[in-house]
């Protein structure tokens, strides 16, 4: 890999990110020949955000390769606690690690953390903003499901404004040829602006639906979410969203008999169990192809052999993002990162939108 972090699946070359799905691919097919390619490798997991599925993932991933782990899954049991900045815990942590996985609430904490630490970074979910590996594991799901990244009609359903799985696979899946995307969801809920532009700056389509049956008999993938609670300010407004879509037999009945159910779990009420038996549900299947992603990601990354300190930057810009949920609120040291567009100043952490 030409890059040191992973950040945002997209930083990828296109021919690296095929390697990876490739590889995934093939450590599917006999995990147990690879259970030494990370032997005498240490992976440190700073968990600043409750998880399962993606924290024993990863754990799992790199016990199968030989390694070993370090971490914390709790801020509470660690010196965060005490008041440490996310910048001391990282340069301290990857002094002991050849690999650091992060996942943080506070949107581009796995940027700032790369800032700093001396071994390489993979971002395990930024609050609402990317959740890169997930879409590894989803691309991985289907690669070998579907048998294609190209020529697909995805419906994405649920919390497509919050949804940091759904932001990392439209801006990645917007990459291959002739994707439409038809984003189902209600009217607050709705895709960021930002993203609708990458969508269709990447040559792909998007369209909107608030209705669940009427667009299912389109759709070759479709991505469910939960409606996510944390993300809301108040009960009030979560409880005015959740359960407004919900996928069951009925619906289901409508789709092609091809079409892949997939959904980054958990789950709350927006799938029945009743469709879990369904040969079209592939959510289950989905977690163990995450494993075989990660395994590739993990080897191809600690690969590469740079451990120096990144170069202090120092402020780019005059101008503060604007985002409450940024990280550059909580740790006001980060330099302030921005990159020039056509619609002004973006901030390179959280990818809003900044007045100056």
């Amino acid at each position: 890999m030409h890059l040191r972090d992973l950040i945002d699946l997209t930083d990828l070359r296109p021919s690296e990110l095929t390697d990876i799905l490739r590889f995934a691919g093939e450590i599917s097919q006999n995990p147990s020949y690879y259970c030494g390619n990370c032997q005498h490798k240490i992976m440190a997991t700073l968990f600043y955000e409750p998880s399962t599925r993606t924290q024993m993932s990863f754990q799992a991933a790199m016990l199968r390769l030989g390694g070993k782990l370090i971490g914390f899954d709790d801020p509470e049991n660690s010196s965060v606690a005490k008041g440490e900045t996310l910048k001391d815990t990282v340069r301290v942590i990857s002094n002991y690690a050849d690999v650091l996985v992060i996942r943080s609430p506070w949107e581009g904490a796995a940027l700032a953390a790369s800032l700093y630490a001396r071994c390489p970074v993979i971002n395990a979910g930024d609050g609402g903003h990317l959740h890169p590996t997930q879409t590894l594991t989803d691309l991985t799901t289907l690669n070998y499901t579907v048998g294609r990244l190209e020529n697909l009609t995805v419906g994405l359903c649920g919390d497509n404004k919050n949804g940091r799985t759904v932001h990392s696979l439209v801006r990645t899946l917007s990459r291959y040829k002739n994707n439409r995307f038809v984003l189902i969801s209600t009217p607050q809920l709705t895709l960021p602006q930002y993203l609708q532009d990458e969508i269709t700056a990447n040559g792909c389509t998007v369209e909107f639906s608030h209705s669940l049956e009427k667009s299912i008999p389109a759709l070759e993938v479709l991505y469910m979410t939960r409606i996510q609670k944390e993300r809301f300010g108040g009960d009030e407004e979560y409880e005015r969203q959740k359960g407004v879509f919900v996928l069951d037999a009925a619906k289901l009945a409508l789709a092609k008999p091809s079409m892949r159910v997939l959904h980054p779990l958990p789950r709350v009420d927006e799938i029945s169990v009743e469709v879990d038996d369904d040969p079209r549900a592939a959510y289950f299947a989905q977690t163990e192809y995450g494993l075989y992603a990660r395994m590739a990601l993990i080897q191809r990354i600690t690969e590469n052999e740079d451990r120096q300190v990144p170069p202090t930057l120092a402020d780019t810009h005059q101008a503060r993002c604007g985002n409450p949920r940024c990280i550059t609120q909580k740790e006001e040291y980060l330099p302030h990162l921005f990159r020039e567009t056509a619609a002004g100043l973006v901030c390179k952490y959280c990818d809003r939108a900044v007045s100056e």
